[in-house]
């Protein structure tokens, strides 16, 4: 569903991604895990399309970014660390909004639209102005308007900043929902238990590089002796801030 070739993201001397190469397949809830300015939202903000490499090449479901960007995107659901939402329109107006921008048709629009509103506990809520929505109210219509097109691929930066237990489970069954159907779901998170929990396989990145990936077994083999993914995810860092000290020396 996702490959990189060596793509990599440079501000004039400063290298923020190193070149990255990635695998991930469809059916399955992927981690992507790491520090702050590790550079996981610089390769989601890639990955999404929303920011271009400076070097090297992505296919979305096959499709070449490069080559056809549209038909790369239109195969995507995308949610920021920071969603946007017109704040004057109705949770059904933002939904139709969303629906034309991707080609939907009206009535498709509303009955997707109404089937994920009720889903999400906003169904009653449909014609009232967003800007009266609580935080928790406005991350499930941005999850709703980001499922609308049913997208084969899902990336996700940090989508339980906020959410009640309850609606953060939801949004967790949501995402194994999505890969149990085939589709593919790209999460980065601080929250390594929700990592733990939901998802097939992980990346670890640091400093811009990889610093791991696999399952969680497989990465835990990195880390001898650690209970739980907090302590891999500790033990590895610490790994790679070592190994990052002798390249900075030599």
């Amino acid at each position: 569903m996702i490959r990189t070739e060596g793509i990599e993201k440079r501000y004039q001397s400063f290298q923020a991604l190193h070149p990255l190469d990635l695998h991930v397949k469809a059916g399955e809830v992927f981690g992507f895990l790491g520090p702050n300015g590790a550079g996981k939202t610089t390769t989601i903000r890639i990955l999404s399309g929303v920011l271009p490499p400076t070097g090297g090449r992505l296919w979305i479901d096959g499709v070449d970014m490069a080559v056809d960007p549209v038909g790369a995107k239109a195969r995507t659901g995308y949610i920021p660390d920071r969603p946007y939402l017109y704040e004057k329109l109705t949770a059904r107006e933002m939904l139709q909004f969303v629906g034309g921008l991707y080609g939907l048709d009206d009535a498709f629009i509303k009955r997707r639209g109404d089937e994920l509103l009720d889903f999400h506990g906003l169904l009653e809520f449909g014609d009232e102005l967003v800007e009266g929505f609580s935080h928790g109210m406005k991350q499930r219509l941005t999850l709703s308007t980001a499922l609308l097109h049913e997208p084969e691929l899902l990336i996700v930066d940090e989508p339980m900043v906020g959410l009640d237990p309850r609606g953060a489970k939801q949004i967790k069954s949501v995402f194994r929902e999505q890969a149990d159907a085939g589709r593919t779901v790209f999460l980065s998170t601080h929250s390594l238990d929700v990592a733990q929990e939901v998802c097939d396989r992980l990346a670890i990145i640091h400093r811009g590089r990889i610093a791991a990936q696999g399952t969680y077994e497989e990465i835990k083999q990195r880390a001898e002796g650690a209970a739980d993914l907090e302590a891999v995810f500790l033990a590895i860092l610490e790994d790679e801030e070592e190994a990052a000290r002798n390249r900075e020396a030599s």
